[in-house]
């Protein structure tokens, strides 16, 4: 067992010299039953855009202030400790800045241990804790939480979440082994690990309070008062409060390692076997369920002793900063001060990308959208579709039925295209071909203002060219979205050489207003995220007809750590997308890309690979067999031999990506990665991992990071 008390925090304490400290103040509060409870507020002096945080010197001040509370306990002058947060925040986890800073994994280890022995002794206060849930309250902060022997949250609290898989660690300041024990194993796993791998995905209040988390739960116009009077009825014995699943009822011997072995199934089957952190948290869930709180706790510090000492944790925060602070505050970007008001928006086209266009742009900006086509049914169609999503997300509770009669309202079609004259933002989403956009673009241009944006929702193709014609060919900007539109969080804003000042920065401020993060690039092949997915597939398809069988070649990609296979990817995109993507590019850098005419064989069938439950390729099916034969090769390559490929092709093209000016940074192209593709932040993107994988010094001689970015190892 781990004695905290004698360990000498002092070199982790030392290192938190800029931290925005997080000071717990203690107030005396006489309850109507006359007992009285010493209650800490946690606030960090700053308003609700800056969090809470729990670094080395908040924790060591926290440690005093629960060891004083607790002297006043044995004394017989508080009956019971309370603790919150300031307006609308808990606490939203360790300060992951003063993480960076750590230099050794002793001083790792030193950041698990002081979170269990500060927090930790909440449970040992020698009268009962309670944790008033006020706000925000994500990984330590829940933990705060899960510590304190009871619990009530603000109905209107943000998040309640453990987070910290998503970033590549675990609940390590007794998440892990309290929280499973608390609400049992199913629901642990969810909150520990399913949830951090779905986009980060957090818990409302009343979710927390159903599924046992939080013991009670209150509106926000009384919580303070409605929880103190609450514990005063715990204190008395007056409210007696139920658990469902309290230690004694919780089923150990048959459930629990039935859900450890099916939820690893699970992993292995979405992640592969590439990310570290899952299956620690895994682990450290299974192990909860005997032993002791303290070996719980010893197992918690080695496993985040490990992860924070570790690459893919050092790669996790280099993405967490680019997304966090980069994608908020995009490179390039001009004053926005310049950008043209957007009170209509146009949509060339009533197909499905139109329609989840429309959608987006109605519920985002709330201006009116028209949506034109060829004929009225096709608009017909694409309307309908649209009210229907909208009364779908009516009948889930996120749009009252005035907001959604007033989106629908919003929203027309007609093949009336002298409707475009008023609008100040027009998107073509038609067929992806440089004459036929031409065509559409020429049409409109005759139509609206002047000044008014168009906008080109191309994968690939040249913004400059489908603009040649235009006479105004200065307001033309490459808007790329990605699919499934309303999820993917990235838009590719294409620059030309004449895209002038204010269609740029209209082109920024739309997309901000639509919540999504733009990324400025400059009108090149496949621009940053299909340039890349081309060489990713390309070498995917180069193995296959070597003779390499389909699911051998999924699994070379593994270590990769992508959320899917090259042939998962592409029969989600759409086998036509993507030979139209590999033609694009190996049309323009024949000597790089590769492209084989089975791809459009391929593309014209129904079905073409089989897949296992989980989604993973285990093989064609009987069409794409019957359309491949005769034409692949007998030369199968090696697992090794495809990933040290793709690895060397990827550092190659982006290295070349630099040098042509593509993007300003190689962090912007890790950012598209991660934002557009849904790369790792294991992975950092892909600079970090090529760096690390020796890809880089491979293919030209240097690292894009320097010094690389690594773990602090031993």
């Amino acid at each position: 067992m781990t004695d905290y008390e004698k360990i000498d925090f002092s070199p982790i304490v030392d290192l938190a010299g800029d931290e925005v400290v997080t000071h717990s103040t203690v107030r005396d509060v006489r309850l109507p039953s006359g007992k009285v409870l010493a209650l800490i507020t946690l606030d960090n002096g700053r308003d609700h855009t800056r969090p809470n945080t729990l670094g080395p010197a908040t924790l060591t001040e926290l440690g005093e202030t629960l060891a004083e509370v607790k002297t006043r306990a044995a004394a017989g002058e508080i009956q019971a400790v309370g603790i919150t947060g300031k307006q609308y925040i808990l606490a939203a986890g360790a300060d992951l800045s003063d993480i960076t800073k750590l230099t050794s994994k002793d001083q790792a280890r030193l950041i698990a241990q002081l979170g269990h022995k500060v927090i930790g002794s909440l449970s040992d206060l020698g009268v009962p804790s309670f944790a008033f849930v006020n706000g925000l309250a994500l990984g330590g902060g829940l933990e705060i939480a899960l510590n304190s022997t009871y619990r009530t949250v603000d109905a209107s609290a943000a998040a309640i979440a453990l987070p910290e898989v998503f970033l590549g660690l675990i609940p390590g300041w007794g998440g892990a082994y309290l929280l499973p024990n608390l609400i049992g194993i199913e629901n642990a796993l969810e909150v520990v690990i399913s949830n951090p791998l779905k986009q980060n995905r957090v818990l409302k209040p009343q979710q927390a309070f159903d599924l046992g988390i939080m013991d009670a739960i209150f509106p926000a116009s009384n919580y303070l008062e409605n929880s103190l009077a609450w514990a005063d009825g715990v204190l008395t014995g007056k409210v007696k409060v139920e658990r469902k699943n309290e230690p004694g009822k919780i089923e150990r011997l048959t459930k629990w390692p039935i859900a450890i072995k099916m939820a690893r199934g699970m992993l292995e089957s979405k992640i592969g076997t590439v990310p570290r952190s899952p299956y620690l948290a895994l682990e450290l869930l299974d192990k909860a369920r005997g032993g002791t709180k303290a070996e719980g706790f010893a197992r918690e510090d080695e496993a985040l002793t490990e992860l924070v000492a570790g690459d893919q944790f050092a790669a996790s925060m280099y993405a967490f900063d680019l997304v966090q602070k980069r994608a908020k505050r995009p490179v390039g970007a001009p004053d926005k001060a310049l950008a043209k008001k957007v009170t209509k928006v146009g949509i060339i086209g009533a197909g499905l990308m139109a329609s989840q266009f429309a959608l987006l742009f109605v519920r985002k900006l709330q201006v009116p959208v028209l949506i034109t086509d060829l004929d009225q049914a096709r608009v017909d169609k694409g309307v309908a579709y649209i009210h229907e999503e909208i009364g779908k997300l009516e009948q889930k509770g996120r749009l009252d039925a005035d907001s959604a009669n007033k989106l629908r309202a919003l929203v027309t079609g007609t093949t009336d295209k002298s409707l475009y004259a008023d609008c100040d933002f027009v998107i073509e989403a038609v067929f992806e071909e440089v004459g036929v956009k031409q065509q559409v673009f020429g049409e409109i241009e005759q139509i609206i203002a002047e000044d008014a944006i168009l906008a080109t929702n191309t994968s690939s193709l040249s913004v400059e060219e489908i603009g040649a014609k235009l006479a105004h060919p200065e307001r033309l900007v490459g808007f790329h979205f990605f699919n499934p539109v309303a999820v993917m969080p990235l838009i590719e804003i294409v620059k030309t050489p004449v895209t002038n000042e204010q269609t740029l920065s209209s082109a920024f401020v739309v997309a901000k207003g639509l919540g999504k993060n733009a990324v400025l690039t400059a009108d090149a092949p496949g621009f940053v995220v299909n340039r890349l997915l081309a060489k990713v597939m390309g070498e995917a398809a180069r193995a296959v007809y070597e003779g390499t069988p389909v699911a051998d070649v999924e699994r070379a990609f593994g270590p990769l750590g992508l959320p899917m296979g090259p042939f998962q990817l592409i029969d989600l995109v759409g086998w036509k997308v993507a030979a139209h993507v590999q033609d694009t590019m190996v049309r323009h850098f024949p000597d790089r890309f590769y492209a084989n005419e089975n791809f459009h064989a391929l593309a014209e069938l129904d079905a073409v690979v089989e897949k296992d439950k989980g989604g993973r390729v285990t093989g064609w099916t009987k069409a794409a067999e019957k359309a491949l034969k005769g034409n692949v090769g007998n030369a199968p390559a090696s697992a090794e031999t495809i990933l040290a490929r793709v690895q060397d092709g990827l550092a190659q093209e982006i290295k070349l990506m630099l040098d042509e000016k593509v993007v300003p940074e190689v962090e912007d192209i890790d950012l598209c990665l991660i934002l557009g593709a849904g790369w790792p932040f294991i992975d950092g993107g892909a600079s970090p991992y090529l760096d690390r994988e020796g890809a880089s010094e491979r293919v030209f001689g240097a690292t894009f990071h320097n010094p690389p970015i690594r773990g602090i190892g031993g």
